[in-house]
């Protein structure tokens, strides 16, 4: 059984061949990030294994991948590229990811939070071009950290915000108890919440989640902070709040279009931070991305 890492950046490629171990099924790596989905079939050739960092697979891409049986995607948001129900249906198995950048993407969270409340990317900005901008920040030890969804990301932002003096609440759609976060409803988090920080997967049942009565339901003046997916929120509507002000600032990592065009309204409304989808680049992450491709390459060999 082969393999094909089809998109790999030399960083993730040098990781893959040092992680390697004798006997490991044959994965061959195509160092090229920047594939388009037409060219899965070619760069495949025949082999039943598909890992996949970040380019698309079109369910009518994949009907013409002879041989392709399992895709592994880095990461955990395989949705937002490809169709797992549709690839099923074609005997395709697409498995994911998890955990193994929670405290790079937390970290990531927690410092938009911080550049989000003191500004510091619009004062670096104008400093840039000569201005001498001195904006009043939001101090934020006593403020509320409302987290929606609480997975092992969130927890670590608990975590660390605990630690800085912030009180946490959260909303989960199950159960679940930690130390130091009160959860409670929704509408309770967005009411009472100074930031608002999103960690949800993209699925059915969470695109559209954060609609515009929502967004204006949190508190005016509130800082929201999306490392999750940008389609969670009405991207519409959080440029309307941005603009009133309504929302202060937001950090973003995430984007419908990425990346994201230069003349994109983002990017030029000064209350925004943004950042390239990147909350999961770390060394520290990357090596456990790729150890996990491994695990799951040698359990697929193995049936």
């Amino acid at each position: 059984m082969r393999g094909v890492f089809v998109d790999a950046n030399e960083a993730l490629a040098v990781i893959m061949e040092r992680l390697e171990k004798p006997g490991d099924p044959k994965v061959r790596i195509h160092r090229d990030p920047d594939i388009k989905p037409e060219q899965y079939p070619e760069i495949l050739d025949g082999a039943e294994i598909a890992i996949v960092d970040h380019t698309a697979l079109p369910t009518e891409v994949a009907k013409k991948c002879t041989g392709l049986k399992h895709v592994v995607f880095l990461g955990t948001g395989a949705r937002s590229y490809m169709n797992p129900e549709e690839l099923a249906e074609l005997g395709i198995s697409v498995h994911l990811i998890k955990g193994y950048g929670d405290t790079a993407v937390a970290e990531s969270a927690i410092a938009l939070m911080w550049a989000s409340a003191r500004v510091i990317a619009m004062m670096d900005r104008e400093m840039r071009a000569g201005s001498w901008l001195r904006e009043d920040g939001m101090q934020l030890t006593g403020k509320t950290l409302g987290l929606i969804g609480f997975g092992g990301i969130a927890a670590e932002v608990a975590r660390i915000a605990s630690g800085s003096g912030m009180k946490v609440i959260a909303w989960n759609r199950s159960p679940k108890s930690h130390a130091s976060v009160e959860f409670t409803d929704l509408d309770t988090v967005l009411a009472k919440s100074d930031v608002v920080s999103l960690h949800l997967l993209l699925n059915d049942e969470t695109r559209g989640m954060i609609t515009r009565e929502k967004i204006f339901a949190m508190k005016p003046g509130v800082i929201l902070v999306n490392t999750a997916r940008a389609a969670i929120v009405d991207e519409a509507a959080m440029i309307d709040a941005l603009k009133s002000g309504h929302i202060r600032h937001a950090g973003l990592d995430v984007f419908n279009i990425e990346p994201l065009p230069a003349d994109h309204p983002l990017t030029k409304i000064p209350n925004v931070t943004l950042s390239a989808h990147s909350a999961f680049r770390t060394p520290e992450a990357s090596e456990n991305l790729i150890e996990a491709a491994w695990v799951h390459c040698r359990r697929i060999v193995k049936g």
